[in-house]
Order: structure tokens, then sequence, then C-alpha cells
């Protein structure tokens, strides 16, 4: 009853990111089904069907993003002290998000069926009932099995990723103990020389027994009791005076504006080799012509070139949002440019992951239009509604991190504003940040969208 509470007495902006959910989940599910009843119209045509289901794998996989993105930033559900004594502990949270994502994208998914169903011509009541019937095979009944596994993708594959994201980690630090050199702290005179017993010779004999003794005595008594050897440790282990302190790892929320993402030069790397494969293929064009229902035998390259401009474009962005902060606070930036920079470089991986998917979905979004550009050709209806799911999931992403990233940022500002620094500043430079990000980032992906689009122009 708890976690219905939590649900229900959202915030309406919380509200409408599930609803967002809940719709991309419906496009993806209406594609998913129009696969179907391709498949099921056509049944000699399995090659061009199994290709517009492996298509599909692009939208889902932008659906659960969003799904991911949208269950970091509730804010019913994140961690606060006190929720543990009435059950609510980091695992019920996880387990709260992981519902809410799957009652989401089942809303979704059910809204895909009533909505296949009404073009089909199966339920009534609606103005467009049947509208589709020829194309989603009305004459033949749907198979049960194949309906309901294509509608659960989706909430399945959402629902695992939001519990594997959000389980419950130790907030402690990974400690990592450093390798000691055994017989340099016995020539220090350390306990670990072995064999002395509470009040008893060492092994070593007398001479052992005088270098610990004068450890003992320059440092100023044991912990036991003043230079006794009753708080001597028993052999084989190390006294903590001749240890180094143990190294640590940093976690990546604790990485402070200084600290440049890794992963750039690859990212380059990447980009230059995937815009290579597409200039490569491009000398000779395949036939026939590229679409998404025929992929010719010589478009393999194409897809590859494509796919490592992507990756690349995804792995680039934190580095570039990083430099973006730096190139703010050149040339004795004022407290706007400062705060703006400093930011930007706080937040560059939070922010440059989604940023670099869009970047990457619209030069991809450019280039098909321009694989489409022709009237032989044209941009189809479940083409267009692909499209428009997996561009809305990118851009929806990103001011959803936008959110989670304001989130993060609320103990600062209100230390700021305590400070008696100006309201009208923090919100200058939030938006000389997102000035500065379009500036940089706009005509960097009309470049490569541009060079990636280019040998289909040819």
């Amino acid at each position: 009853m708890l976690d219905l509470r939590l649900t229900r007495a959202a915030r309406p902006a919380v509200q409408l990111r599930r609803l967002l959910v809940a719709a991309a989940s419906a496009g993806t599910g209406f594609l998913l089904l129009s696969c179907l009843g391709y498949a099921l119209k056509r049944p000699e045509a399995a090659g061009s069907g199994a290709l517009r289901l492996a298509w599909c794998v692009v939208p889902v996989a932008a659906t659960v993003y969003l799904a991911l993105a949208v269950a970091r930033t509730d804010p019913g559900t994140r961690p606060r002290p006190g929720l543990s004594a009435i059950g609510l502990g980091p695992a019920r949270l996880m387990a709260v998000s992981a519902l809410v994502t799957a009652l989401s994208t089942t809303l979704g998914s059910l809204v895909a069926l009533s909505l296949f169903l009404h073009l089909r011509g199966d339920l009534t009541g609606m103005p467009f009932d049947g509208a589709a019937a020829s194309f989603l095979a009305a004459g033949k009944s749907l198979p049960l099995a194949a309906t309901l596994t294509l509608l659960a993708v989706v909430p399945v594959v959402a629902t695992i990723a939001v519990a594997l994201a959000l389980r419950p980690r130790d907030p402690r630090a990974v400690v990592r103990p450093q390798r000691r050199y055994l017989p340099f702290v016995r020539q220090a005179g350390g306990p670990a020389m072995g064999g002395r017993t509470a009040g008893g010779p060492t092994a070593g004999g007398p001479a052992a027994s005088g270098r610990t003794g004068e450890v003992e005595a320059a440092g100023g008594g044991g912990a036991a009791g003043e230079g006794t050897p009753a708080a001597a440790a028993p052999a084989g282990v190390i006294d903590p005076r001749f240890t180094s302190p143990s190294l640590t790892d940093k976690a990546d929320d604790d990485k402070g504006p200084g600290d440049t993402p890794a992963g750039l030069p690859w990212a380059v790397a990447l980009v230059a080799a995937g815009l290579t494969a597409q200039a490569y293929a491009g000398r000779t064009p395949p036939t026939p012509a590229f679409t998404f229902t025929t992929v010719p035998t010589g478009a393999g390259l194409f897809l590859l070139g494509w796919l490592l401009t992507a990756v690349g474009l995804v792995l680039a962005a934190p580095g570039l949002t990083h430099l973006c902060g730096r190139l703010l606070q050149c040339a004795r930036p004022g407290a706007l440019r400062l705060l703006a920079g400093r930011g930007l470089m706080a937040e560059a991986t939070r922010i440059g992951r989604p940023l670099g998917i869009l970047c990457a979905v619209t030069a991809a979004g450019y280039a098909v239009t321009t694989l489409y550009d022709s009237p032989g050709r044209p941009f189809g209806p479940l083409s267009a509604l692909g499209a428009l799911v997996v561009a809305g999931c990118a851009f929806a992403t990103l001011l959803t991190v936008a959110v989670e990233t304001r989130q993060g940022r609320a103990e600062t500002t209100d230390a700021l504003l305590r400070l008696g620094a100006p309201a009208t500043v923090l919100r200058g430079a939030a938006a000389l940040r997102a000035v500065a990000l379009l500036a940089f980032f706009a005509p960097l992906t009309l470049a490569i969208a541009a060079l990636a689009a280019f040998p289909l122009t040819r």
C-alpha cells in the first residue's frame, strides 16, 4: 500500500515522464506487432520480415534507455534518512522503481495492442477501424504466443535494466591494500620477524631483541603499554607502524571538475574508422538500392561504418563536454562563465552520454533522409513512426538527465543562494551552458552527418 502511495503521490512532472515512457513503449510495441502482421501477410518473405524485426532493436534500446533515465530521476524512490525504519530500504526502493517501470511499459504495450487491433478491424468503436487491414493481415488470426512475446519484450527488458542499474551497492569505497616488501619490514625492526611470544625471547636471539627494543624505545612504547613486549603482534603479522596507508578507488560521482573523462582518443579513432569505412564502401554503390527492408550484400560495410560512427560519437561526447566547459573559462572569465564552465566540467559524464546519443541519432536521421530523398522510395508510415520513437526517446532522455543534474546540484544552488548569489546569475549560467553545448555540438553533428551521408549521394 505504501508503494502505491509513493507512485500515486508523485508530482505532475514525474507523472509526465512516466507517460512519456508509456508512449515510447506503445510506439515500439506497435512496430513489433507490425512486423508480426507483415510476416503473417507474406510468409514467403521470411528474410524481409526478419530484417524488419532486427531494425526494431533500435527503438527498443531507445525506449529502455529512456525508462532507465526516468527511473533514476524519480524523487519518490530516492533513498532518504528514516525510510529504512519503515521497511523502505535501498532494495525495497529498487523494487518500487522496477515496479513503476513495469507498469508504465506494460500500459504502453496494452495501448499498442489496442491500436493494432483497431487498425486491423478486430475491434470497433474508433474512427480509424480497419484503416490498415490490408497491411496488417486482417484476414488471418494472430498467434497468441507470438503476440504476447513481442508485447513483453519492452516491459521485461526495461524492468531488468532498471533493477540492475538501481540495485543496492555498498557505499564504502573498495579498499585495495598495497603490496609490501616484507624483508624491508624485518630490516626496520618490525615485529613481523616472527617467533616472539608475549613476554618471551624472539627467535633471532639477543641481537634481534636489541633491535626490537630500540624500535620500541624510539616509538615511545607499545599500544598496550609503555615499552613492554606484551603488546607485540604474533608471527607473520605486520605492525601498522611500518605499513603505508591503503589505497582507495575514486568513484565516478566523486570526481571533481578537473578530472577529464577517459576514452576521447579511442572515440575519435572510432569515428574516423567509421567514416573511412563508409567512404570506402561508397566507391562501389550496392545494388539493389539499400532500404530498410532490403539490405544488399555490399551494404554491410555501410552498416558497419554507421555503427562505428555512432559508438564513437557516444564515447566522445563526455570528453567534448568537458572540453566545452574548459573553453567557457578561457580568457579571464567572470562569475557567470566560471559557474557555467565548472558546471559543465563536473557533469560532463552524466550529460555527455545522452548528448552523444542524440548527436548519433541526428546524424543517422540525416543519412536516412538523404537515402530516402527520391520519389521512388517514399518514407513510409512505419519508418516515420520508428524515427519518431528513436528521436523522441533520445531528446526526452537528454531532458530527463538535465533534470537529474539539476537535482544533484540542488545543495550547491542553495548554498550559493544563501551566500547572496542572485537567482538571475544561476539562471544565466544554466542558459549559457545550453547555448555553449548547442554551439559546440550542432556544427560537429552536421559535419559528421554530411560526411556519413556523402557516399549515399554519389
